[in-house]
């Protein structure tokens, strides 16, 4: 029995379904002739042309789809709701079987001409035409998507770590304020449905009513402005443009730590340059052509500048490195301001000396007292040793080169001395042969300031002399002048290196701390 009573309920319900929906869709299909009979969608929907249509706005932002920087033109995916009441679409529930809600396509009825005024789309299309839900109170509720390119002022200058506030200016584009009057729905856009974009981070949506009498007319025209506030993620920025820039920065100062006969010094800074250039051209295709400046494209100019610099003093600095032997010598201030104080400072030492003091090598004396042979002394050496003893003792330090000079001409000295005929002396750095000719094997030639009482020991006897030492004399005497000579140039085309080398280093550590100082100024506008 209890079977019987399931099969029955079971054959109700799909019996009496079908003559329900039949009944409520013949109560639709009625109520939609009746409610069309005497409408028109010309008119504004209210019985008395002197009260004002509210029509109420809501904009829910769905998506940002893209942000043309270069063209101002922002592309979002919208949702609208408007609503409003028509005095001509009412009706009594109980008269259509308590249907109290219909939804009829938006082209039947009047609807609103709200327009988005700052609309950049080139084929001014507008929101979709989708049904309009109508309550039997006359309220009209039209929710519509909307794909909207609005143009959007854009300031770069704090690119990549810039915020945008693009505006969405909604109002009647025929009505004024005395027949339509517009409401925002809510102090703000629905952001509850965002789709998380992955270049710009959304901080709000505010809304605002204005009212604005333009020039054309002197009726009131309200509007609702949405602002949108946008900040930009600057992580792809900084890791693509930024962080490669700095590293390319970093490279310049290097160059003046090259050595100066690499050849490699101006190569390096024209490298970097053009390493920059290519970054600079990717942000001007990216950035709008304004006089507003970007602040990673002033970071560029910046570096660009002090790499033309590097450049510039990197060529002035190897025209020191490279001064030939007619160049001048070095002038006092450049050795005391430049060799002594720049050098300590930039950590410029010589070979052989640690960072606190020179030490000076130990050496002999250019000239020493050889050994006499059958008896004989030669006094002009005897006479250079002891003025090298006196300078010994009187000067408190001698530099590399003159330490070098000393030893090779301690070695001339010495190789003369062998001979025991020889006749020479040196005579104010200069080494000349006392040539007395061949016109006696015994002629006496005396030195002038040399009492009568020292003559033994002071005078010089000439003695005969064949044509080939006195050839061997002239060609040592040549040999040595040539070579004080050539040990002077030296020592002063050492100097301008010296002072090359100096000023590469300061300059160096001077670039270092402009682009350190220039970097963390640019990332601290990220902060």
């Amino acid at each position: 029995m209890r079977r019987w009573k399931i099969v029955f309920c079971w054959f109700l319900c799909f019996t009496l379904t079908p003559t329900c929906w039949c009944a409520r869709a013949k109560y639709a299909k009625k109520l939609l002739t009746d409610l069309m009979s005497n409408y028109t969608k010309a008119l504004i929907p209210v019985d008395d042309t002197n009260t004002i249509l509210n029509v109420t706005l809501q904009v829910t932002l769905s998506q940002i789809i893209d942000m043309d920087e270069r063209n101002q033109i922002l592309t979002a995916y919208l949702w609208i709701r408007q609503v409003w009441f028509d005095a001509q679409l009412k009706w009594n529930t109980e008269d259509y079987d308590g249907l109290d809600t219909i939804r009829i396509p938006g082209s039947y009825l009047w609807r609103p001409d709200i327009v988005l005024y700052n609309s950049a789309d080139d084929r001014f299309t507008g929101p979709m035409d989708t049904n309009v839900v109508i309550r039997h109170d006359g309220q009209m509720m039209w929710d519509s998507p909307y794909i909207t390119k609005s143009s959007c002022k854009v300031d770069v200058s704090f690119f990549p770590f810039d915020a945008q506030q693009c505006r969405f200016t909604y109002g009647s584009w025929t009505y004024n304020g005395n027949q339509l009057d517009i409401q925002n729905a809510m102090e703000s856009a629905d952001l509850a449905d965002l789709v998380e974009n992955v270049e710009w981070e959304v901080l709000g949506m505010p809304a605002k009513k204005n009212i604005v009498q333009y020039g054309c007319c002197a009726d009131p025209y309200p509007d609702v402005t949405y602002t949108l506030k946008l900040k930009r993620r600057a992580s792809f920025y900084v890791f693509n443009l930024l962080i490669p820039c700095v590293m390319i920065s970093f490279l310049a100062p290097l160059g003046f730590y090259l050595p100066a006969d690499s050849g490699e010094k101006v190569s390096l800074g024209v490298t970097v340059m053009l390493a920059l250039t290519v970054f600079q051209l990717l942000v001007a295709e990216i950035m709008p052509p304004s006089e507003n400046v970007p602040l990673i494209g002033k970071y560029y100019i910046a570096t660009m500048t002090m790499i033309t610099a590097s450049t510039a003093l990197t060529i002035f600095i190897m025209n020191i490195h490279h001064c030939g032997p007619d160049a001048k010598p070095v002038p006092k201030w450049a050795k005391k301001v430049i060799l002594q104080y720049m050098a300590r400072v930039c950590f410029v030492y010589e070979v052989g000396e640690n960072c606190m003091m020179s030490q000076p090598e130990k050496h002999e004396a250019p000239c020493a007292k050889s050994s006499s042979m059958n008896g004989q002394v030669g006094s002009g050496m005897d006479e250079c040793v002891s003025k090298a003893d006196r300078s010994q003792e009187t000067e408190a330090s001698i530099t590399t080169e003159q330490k070098e000079d000393l030893d090779q001409l301690t070695g001339l000295s010495s190789s003369v001395r062998k001979n025991p005929t020889n006749n020479c002396t040196w005579q104010s750095g200069l080494f000349t042969s006392l040539d007395c000719g061949d016109s006696g094997s015994h002629r006496r030639c005396r030195k002038g300031g040399v009492s009568d009482e020292g003559k033994k020991d002071g005078d010089l006897f000439c003695r005969g002399h064949s044509d080939e030492h006195l050839l061997l004399l002239r060609d040592i005497e040549y040999i040595a002048n040539y070579y004080r000579d050539q040990r002077a140039t030296q020592k002063r085309t050492g100097e301008w290196k010296k002072v090359a080398k100096v000023l590469d280093r300061f300059f160096m550590w001077m670039f270092f701390i402009l682009v350190f100082f220039m970097s963390l100024l640019i990332m601290g506008k990220a902060i």
